[in-house]
């Protein structure tokens, strides 16, 4: 791995907790076989992109025990460990899988227990820099509380086991209830142009200085909205991916970026295209998106 990347990411960085990571991460689970299960065909190659990741700069990957199961945080310790300093590794914890593939909930406290332990022993760590407790499930959220499995997160970080605690695919008001429990310095929602329910929490959000990470970032476009992306995307020379990551990021400040690949050249590419600097019209159009009806699912 180089010491420092040849040019800056785009978006700069932000304050996560105490500590500073780039705003353009790293999302580690497509780098597990089909479906999210098994080992990469090309190993190595899951490997090189990882460290191709940190050579670019960017210092906040994304990870989960449950991608594989294990086989992402696996490769993440092959290819990383020892770990830079500024290197910041989210996990989550929450789901199971399943022989079918799913992703049954995993919530009582022994679930929780086990489940750190596992990240921190595929990961190779004695301390996990960010957890994340994910709500919900594939679908959607729920309404149901998280009180005890938060509160058995925190008395785990209380331990020293955890560094930060976050949230995922939560409501405005477990959110609230989560922060009753503990401190919480991210969110991870689904979010994208064209399902933008979170926007006034984002905001909030910025104000007391918690970042949001949002997943599935271009997806359930309809056919008018994929062309609306299109088209400003075109007046750049740039793809839609490209377009919809930029306007994440120019969205608000403590938008983090997550996008996930298995290949170098995509990774770069990727990097690159969230940089593309959209103007007025550009966004004027772009805001548009969220009014037109999103593609059936």
């Amino acid at each position: 791995m180089t010491d420092a990347p040849s040019t800056p990411l785009p978006g700069g960085t932000w304050r996560l907790g105490d500590t500073t990571v780039t705003r353009f991460g790293y999302g580690a689970m497509q780098l597990a076989g089909p479906g999210v299960l098994g080992p990469p065909a090309d190993r190595p190659g899951a490997r090189a992109v990882l460290r191709a990741a940190v050579d670019a700069g960017i210092t906040h990957i994304d990870t989960s025990a449950a991608y594989g199961p294990r086989i992402t945080n696996e490769l993440i310790r092959e290819a990383l460990h020892p770990y830079p300093e500024s290197l910041v590794i989210a996990t989550k914890v929450g789901a199971d899988r399943d022989a079918t593939g799913g992703w049954p909930p995993a919530r009582r406290p022994e679930d929780v227990r086990r489940q750190v332990h596992e990240n921190l022993d595929t990961l190779g760590v004695d301390r996990l820099d960010l957890v994340n407790m994910r709500m919900g499930d594939a679908s959607g959220t729920r309404p149901e509380s998280l009180a005890e499995p938060l509160g058995t997160l925190a008395e785990l970080q209380q331990q020293g086991l955890i560094r930060h605690l976050g949230v995922s695919n939560v409501t405005d008001e477990q959110l609230t209830e989560a922060r009753r429990v503990a401190p919480i310095v991210c969110v991870q929602n689904m979010y994208n142009l064209a399902h933008r329910h979170d926007d006034a929490l984002i905001d909030r959000l910025a104000v007391d200085g918690i970042a949001y990470v949002p997943f599935f970032p271009l997806g359930g476009f309809s056919p008018l909205q994929s062309r609306a992306l299109t088209t400003v995307a075109g007046r750049h020379g740039a793809s839609s991916l490209a377009v919809a990551l930029a306007w994440l990021l120019q969205r608000s400040p403590n938008i983090l970026l997550i996008p996930g690949t298995y290949s170098t050249t995509h990774l770069r590419e990727n990097i690159t295209g969230a940089g593309v600097q959209l103007n007025a019209q550009d966004l004027a159009e772009l805001d548009g998106i969220s009014d037109e009806p999103p593609a059936a699912t």
